[in-house]
Order: structure tokens, then sequence, then C-alpha cells
């Protein structure tokens, strides 16, 4: 009897420290998150509406900020298409197919994840800037890639990269080649097998990694910085232009900039509720 309530006691204890441990653990990174993302959330918010609601509206009515909006989503739209084709095209590759290089096709998707966006931008001004590698060829045909609207292209589709292969290579492997092996014997096609079975069953997580990616394209400011030539109105894009302002108009900076925070908070939100509805589809992989 004695023994055995020794070690009910020791239980006790050792469940205490437990939920102790686990207590101090969950307090420690909710408060690394709120520091870290809520509070400046709420302070860039606060900022921006600090002068009253029709100084944020002429702030974000600006026409060079006008501009830089329609530029950001002319970028974000042509780049997050190509990476969602390249996207496809690499994790159907990666997992259907043996092939020489397979694993540095790897390596180069993941590339992006380890270049800073800046040295990314050097990079696109060495090969196609005025004294780059092509550089004489494309001036002697008129045509301008640094400082102008497919150098932002350019440098946008290379920092986003990895985001839609990387979240459908991984759900590809674990799903398997069962179901087009047996379209595939039925007599379909190849493009009924990718319409028909492949698409369906990675659409969810396609729709999050073209999420990731587009909020990637409209936030990135290091690489498109080095080849945009801070051209007001014309090649910069929301946060070259939220960076030009801090220097100009401090509460007009955050007025632009709380439109890329709302960007962040709507990305969060999608991105959550795709997890609640999709999270088995979306985690299959992981």
């Amino acid at each position: 009897m004695a023994a055995l309530s020794a070690a009910i006691a020791m239980d006790v204890r050792v469940s205490s420290s437990a939920r102790l441990g686990r207590g101090v653990l969950i307090l420690a990174a909710i408060s690394v998150l709120v520091g870290l993302l809520v509070l400046p959330l709420m302070a860039i918010f606060a900022e921006a509406f600090r002068r009253g609601l029709a100084f944020y509206l002429n702030a974000v009515r600006e026409p060079e900020t006008i501009a830089a909006i329609r530029l950001t989503l002319t970028v974000a739209a042509i780049a997050v298409p190509l990476n969602l084709v390249f996207g496809l095209a690499a994790a159907w590759a990666m997992t259907h197919f043996q092939f020489p290089g397979k694993a540095l096709l790897g390596a180069l998707i993941d590339l992006p994840f380890s270049v800073s966006p800046v040295v990314a931008g050097m990079m696109l001004i060495l090969v196609y800037g005025k004294y780059g590698w092509l550089g004489a060829w494309l001036e002697s045909h008129g045509i301008q890639i640094i400082f102008a609207l497919p150098s932002l292209v350019l440098a946008t589709v290379f920092v986003t990269l990895p985001f839609v292969a990387r979240e459908l290579i991984p759900l590809m492997q674990a799903q398997g080649s069962e179901q087009e092996e047996a379209a595939l014997t039925l007599g379909a096609s190849g493009w009924q097998i990718f319409f028909r079975v492949t698409l369906p069953r990675v659409r969810w997580a396609l729709l999050y990694g073209v999420l990731l990616c587009n909020a990637r394209a409209m936030g990135e400011f290091g690489a498109v910085y080095v080849v945009s030539g801070h051209l007001r109105g014309i090649t910069n894009t929301l946060p070259l232009q939220v960076d030009q302002l801090y220097e100009e108009n401090f509460s007009a900076a955050f007025a632009v900039a709380s439109l890329l925070a709302l960007l962040t908070v709507l990305t969060l939100a999608i991105k959550r509720l795709l997890e609640w509805r999709h999270g088995d589809h979306l985690n299959a992989g992981h």
C-alpha cells in the first residue's frame, strides 16, 4: 500500500511538472507571436489611421501610390501564373519520372530559399543589364529588361519559384501514381489523366501554394529594389513606394504599408481557412 501511494504521488508530481512545462512553452510561444506579429500589425494600422480617415484615403489615392499598386498587381498577375505552371510541371516530373539531373532539379527549386533576394537582383543585372552578358544584344534590338517591367517580373518569379512546387511535390509523392496508371490502362490520354485524375487530387495544395506565392510576390522588396531603378510612378512597386514615403512622409508611409499588412492578414485568414476545411489534403504529403 505504501509503495502504491508513493507511485501515485510520483505520478502526480510528474503530471504537475509536465503541465507547468507545457504552460511555460505555450506562454513563451504566444508571447513571441504577440511581440513579433500581433503588436507590429496593430501598430501599423494605428499609425495609418492616426491622422484620420481623410488623410488615409488621400495617402492611398496619390497618383504615385496608385501606380505602385497597379504595377504590383501586374507583376503578381504575371509571376504567379508562371510559377503555377512551373510548379505543376516540376512536381509532375519529380514524382512521376526518373531522369538524369533529378536531384539537381530539386536543389535548383530550393535555391531561391538560400539566396538573398538582393543577390538575385544583382545576378539579373549581370545577365540582362546594360553591361551584362546579354546587355549589348538586348540594347541593339531595343529590348529593355533592367529598370523596366520585365526585370520586376523576373526578380519576382525567381524569389517565389519554390512555393507552388514545394507544396505539390510531397503530396504527389505521398499519393503515388497508382490512379494515373489505372487511368492509363483504361485508355485515358495524358491530358485526360492530368485534368481528371491528378489535378483534382492536388487542387487544394495547389491553391495553398498559389496563395503563398502571391503574398510573397506582392510583398517582395530586396530583389525588385535592385532591378527597379526606383522610378516613381514607373518601376516602384508597393513595397518600394512605402520605403520612399518613409523618408518623406511618415504617416503616409504607414497608410500605404497598411495595404500590405492587410494582404498579410488576408493571407493568414485564407491559409487558416484552407487548413481547417482541407487539412487532410494539405498535410497528406508533409
